[in-house]
C-alpha cells in the first residue's frame, strides 16, 4: 500500500486524512467542512458513545425499542427530514429520508442491534464506551457495537453533521432503511423493504451502501464484491420428540438401559460434516454452489500477495488452516466453501462440579454459510431432508433467520466511487469476490432491486461479536485512520457519488 499523507487535528489529535483535491469540489468547500470535522470531533466522539451505552440485544429482546427510538432522534438530528418507525412481526425497522435538492439518491443501510455480551469476559464494561489507550493502536473506545456497527455509523453521521455545519447541503439524496434483527440473521427484514412505499423510494437509489470501517491492522483496505448468504438454526434432540429416551432428566444411573438424547443429537452432527470436521456432507447442499471464476481466482492471486498471512494469523489466534493448506489456498476457501458451524450446543447441567441427570432434551446451534447460487431456502431444505434420510428425522430444525448471498458488480458506480475515493487517498484497495460474512443485501441486489450494494469507509477496529469489540478513535498507528479521517472519508465518498455518471 501507498503512504499517504496526513495532517493532525488541531482539536483531538486524532489522524485526520489529507486528499488529493477532487474535480468536483473546490479546496474552500472541502476545507470549511473539515475544519467543522475537527471542531465536532469531541461531539462525534460522544455520540458513538450514547449509541453504545444504550443496549440493544434482539436475541435477548433488551432495549431494542429504546434503541430504535434512540436511532431515530440520531437520524432526525443528522438532518433526516423523515424519520419514520416500521413494525414487523419481530423488532421494528426505521425508514428515512433526506432530501438535499441534489439530482442524485443512494440508499443507505444501517443496523441498531448488537450481539449479545457476559461482561466478566470484557477488561472494559461493554456499555460503559470507555476510552481505552490501546497498544500500537491509539486511543479506542471499547463496548458493544463500537465497531459492529454503531462506530462506523455513527462516524457516518458525524460527515453530515460537518457539511451543515459548514453552510453546505448533502451533495446526495438519502433513503434509509434501518433494522434491529440483523444480529439474529435479519428474519423480518423484507417487512420493511417491500412495502410499497419503501420499495418504490429505493427504485430512485443508484446504489445502497453501508457504513464500515474498512482498514486492517496494516492499513490496507479490501473492497468485497458481495458477501456468503447464511441459515442460522436450532437443531433440538429430545425425548418426548424421539419417542426414545426420557420426557424428563433423569438419574445418569439409567444410561445403562435408557436412550440419550444428548447422544442422539451428537451423532446426527457427525454426519453433516467429515471426520475433521471441516467439509460440508449434507447431501444437495452446496449442489448448485457456483465455482469461483476466473476473474475471482485473479483477484484472490493479486490479495494473497498483498495480504501477509502472519498479521491474519495474529488477528484469528490460530497456527493452522484446514488441511494445513498454504496461505493463498486459504484466503479461495474462505471466498468460495459453504460451510456447515456449530456455533454452540447445550443439553443438560453446565454449571460447577458435577449432576449426574441423563438430559432429557440437547440443543446445537448451528450457522451454514452460502456462496452464490445457493439460497437459504434450498440449504434449509437439504439440512431437513439429509437428518430425515439418516435417520434424524426426529431432530426438530427451527430456522431463526438467514438470507441468500449477494453479489455486486466491480465496474458499477457505486464501487469505482469507492475505487477512486481510496485511490485519492494514496490507498491502493484489494478487490475481493465476497465477504466471508453475511449480510442482508440480497434485499438490495436480488430480483425486485437488483441495484448495486456494498460497503464503504475508512478506520478500524475489532473484536465484533466477541469480547473488547473496539473501535479506533485517535490512531497512533500512521497506516490507520482515526474518527476524523475516517468521517472526512465519508464526505470525500458522498461528492464522489454525486459526481459519478
Amino acid at each position: 500500500m501507498k503512504r499517504r499523507d496526513f495532517i493532525q487535528s488541531a482539536i483531538a489529535g486524532a489522524a485526520a486524512i489529507s486528499f488529493t483535491r477532487p474535480s468536483f469540489a473546490d479546496d474552500r468547500e472541502l476545507g470549511a467542512i473539515r475544519t467543522q470535522v475537527e471542531k465536532n470531533h469531541d461531539e462525534a466522539v460522544k455520540r458513538i458513545q450514547e449509541w453504545i451505552r444504550q443496549p440493544s440485544i434482539a436475541a435477548e429482546n433488551r432495549g431494542v425499542n429504546e434503541g430504535c427510538d434512540l436511532t431515530m432522534r440520531l437520524f432526525r438530528d443528522a438532518g433526516f427530514n423523515d424519520v419514520t418507525k416500521i413494525p414487523t412481526d419481530g423488532q421494528p425497522g426505521i425508514f428515512a429520508k433526506l432530501d438535499a435538492g441534489a439530482t442524485r439518491t443512494v440508499g443507505l443501510y444501517f443496523m441498531y442491534d448488537v450481539k449479545q455480551v457476559d461482561p466478566s469476559e470484557w477488561s472494559s464494561p461493554p456499555w460503559e464506551a470507555a476510552l481505552v489507550d490501546k497498544p500500537g493502536l491509539g486511543k479506542v473506545i471499547i463496548g458493544r457495537g463500537a465497531v459492529n456497527q454503531k462506530g462506523p455509523e455513527a462516524t457516518f453521521l458525524a460527515a453530515l453533521h460537518a457539511i451543515r455545519a459548514a453552510g453546505r447541503k448533502v451533495p446526495v439524496n438519502f433513503v434509509l432503511v434501518a433494522e434491529g434483527e440483523e444480529e439474529i440473521g435479519s428474519p423480518h427484514f423484507t417487512q420493511i423493504v417491500r412495502k410499497p412505499e419503501i420499495q418504490g423510494a429505493l427504485k430512485k437509489c443508484h446504489g445502497i451502501f453501508m457504513p464500515f470501517p474498512s482498514q486492517d491492522l496494516d492499513g490496507e483496505v479490501t473492497i468485497n464484491l458481495g458477501a456468503k448468504g447464511i441459515v442460522e438454526c436450532e437443531l433440538v434432540s429430545s425425548g418426548e420428540r424421539w419417542g426414545r429416551g426420557p420426557r424428563s432428566d433423569i438419574h445418569s444411573s439409567n444410561k445403562a438401559r435408557i436412550d440419550s438424547p444428548a447422544w442422539h443429537l451428537v451423532k446426527a452432527l457427525g454426519t453433516l460434516v467429515s471426520a475433521d470436521g471441516n467439509d460440508p456432507a449434507i447431501e444437495g447442499f452446496a449442489d448448485k454452489a457456483r465455482p469461483l471464476s476466473q476473474q475471482e481466482k485473479s483477484m484472490i492471486d493479486a490479495a494473497a500477495r498483498r495480504l501477509r498471512e502472519d498479521v491474519a494469523q495474529r488477528q484469528l489466534g490460530v497456527k493452522h488452516w484446514v488441511h494445513d493448506v498454504g496461505w493463498r489456498e486459504s484466503l479461495e476457501l474462505l471466498v468460495s466453501r459453504p460451510t456447515v458451524n456449530i456455533e454452540g450446543l447445550v443439553g443438560g447441567y453446565t454449571g460447577p462440579g458435577g449432576k449426574t441427570i441423563l438430559p432429557h432434551r440437547a440443543v446445537a446451534k448451528l450457522d451454514l454459510r452460502l456462496v452464490p447460487d445457493m439460497t437459504a431456502a434450498g440449504a434449509l431444505a437439504a439440512l431437513k431432508a439429509h437428518l430425515a434420510k439418516h435417520g434424524f428425522g426426529d431432530i426438530e430444525v427451527n430456522m431463526t433467520g438467514g438470507y441468500d448471498p449477494t453479489s455486486t458488480p466491480a465496474d458499477s458506480a457505486l464501487i469505482q466511487s469507492s475505487v477512486a475515493v481510496y485511490k485519492r487517498a494514496g490507498i491502493d484497495p484489494i478487490l475481493w469476490p465476497r465477504l466471508a460474512g453475511s449480510w442482508p443485501g440480497y434485499v438490495f441486489t436480488g430480483e425486485r432491486l437488483r441495484l448495486p450494494a456494498g460497503h464503504f469507509g475508512l478506520g478500524h477496529g475489532g473484536g465484533a461479536h466477541a469480547p473488547d469489540e473496539y473501535y479506533v478513535i485517535e490512531s497512533k498507528n500512521p497506516k490507520i485512520q482515526g474518527l476524523d479521517g475516517a468521517v472526512m472519508s465519508y464526505v470525500e465518498y458522498l461528492y464522489e457519488l454525486a459526481a459519478t455518471n
